[in-house]
């Protein structure tokens, strides 16, 4: 399968300051640098901004996951008045998976103990997972490595498709025999 086959991965940074341009846009880029990594082949991502605006939000979802398989969010999951990335997936998702941001928080917990407070989740749109993750690009990292393994099963299981991967878990269904 070619780049040109597979639909691009969306990245949304959710932020009033990079939207206006006041402030330098780090979490989407660092987003896109860690899933680089651990896909095979070129990609095509399709990296945008948005203010905090649960019903722009919302729309960019909404726009992103007819185009693909995967779109992953950065900013606006904290408990501050302008963070409405969760309401704007309550809005957008018509599933929930609240494993992924249980698994972010546990991990994130080990280094910064107010992680606790982040309220970042994952849900489904048709057939694309959306992910939600905090703008400070070493906690994306850290969100990222601890839920990698789940991400292209659940995305199968959902009939999408990001292509080939590094360091996935395999299908926990396969007995590893072809019998």
């Amino acid at each position: 399968m070619s780049s040109d086959e597979i639909a691009p991965i969306g990245i949304l940074t959710i932020s009033d300051r990079v939207s206006r341009g006041e402030y330098e846009d780090r979490g989407g880029p660092a987003v896109q640098q860690w899933l680089q990594s651990r896909l095979r082949g070129s990609r095509r991502f399709d990296l945008r901004t948005v203010p905090d605006e649960i019903d722009a939000v919302t729309e960019i979802l909404q726009q992103m996951a007819s185009r693909g398989s995967l779109i992953v969010t950065t900013g606006g999951t904290g408990i501050g008045p302008r963070d409405i990335t969760p309401e704007a997936m309550k809005a957008a998702c018509h599933s929930f998976l609240p494993g992924f941001g249980e698994k972010m928080r546990a991990a994130s917990w080990q280094a910064v103990p107010t992680a606790i407070l982040s309220r970042a989740t994952a849900g489904l749109i048709e057939k694309c997972l959306v992910i939600n993750l905090p703008g400070n690009p070493r906690a994306i990292g850290e969100c990222l490595e601890s839920i990698w393994s789940a991400i292209p099963h659940a995305i199968e299981i959902i009939g999408g498709s990001i292509g080939e991967t590094l360091d996935a878990a395999p299908d926990p269904h396969s007995t590893g025999d072809n019998n």
